[in-house]
């Protein structure tokens, strides 16, 4: 039998609690490429393969650590986490992030997720906290550890809190 079904009125029954792990997800050079040149961020210890393995203290290419954070967003619609009868989910920001551990190029990375808060605002809106650490396989310490805040809009046919 699966797991109970998230509602907005369980969700606080979650806190603390451990919501979800995304499949493993491959950080490849032309991932980390492309990131350098949408963001301009060009720093050799990325995209310079040759001079990053005669060079870094890694022995080769890492991923920027704003490329490992950008993949929260897509590694946790990997899991379902998201209360039934939502709307909308909203980025609403965080409040810390650690970046721990390099993630070197090539290497699978996956994101486990807990719910630190739920809280629901006046105007009817959620505001949901969970604790993110994308972990890096076969590494011990994680790359990196944050907190994100979501703004959660429930539809029509949510089940709300009585």
């Amino acid at each position: 039998m699966g797991a109970a079904k998230l509602t907005f009125a369980n969700m606080t029954d979650k806190i603390g609690q451990h919501l979800g792990t995304s499949q493993w997800f491959v950080v490849d050079q032309n991932k980390v490429n492309m990131f350098a040149e949408c963001t301009g961020d060009q720093q050799w210890i990325h995209i310079d393969v040759e001079r990053a393995k005669k060079e870094s203290p890694f022995g080769g290419p890492v991923a920027h650590g704003y490329l490992t954070l950008s993949l929260l967003a897509g590694l946790s619609s990997d899991m379902d986490i998201r209360p039934a009868g939502i709307a909308a989910i909203i980025n609403y920001g965080l409040d810390k992030v650690r970046f721990l551990n390099p993630v070197a190029v090539g290497s699978r990375v996956r994101l486990q997720t807990k719910l630190v808060s739920f809280d629901r605002k006046e105007n009817g809106h959620y505001l949901m906290k969970t604790e993110n650490t994308i972990e890096i396989e076969n590494v011990d310490k994680p790359a990196l550890i944050s907190e994100n805040l979501a703004l959660l809009v429930p539809g029509p046919d949510a089940e709300l809190e009585a």
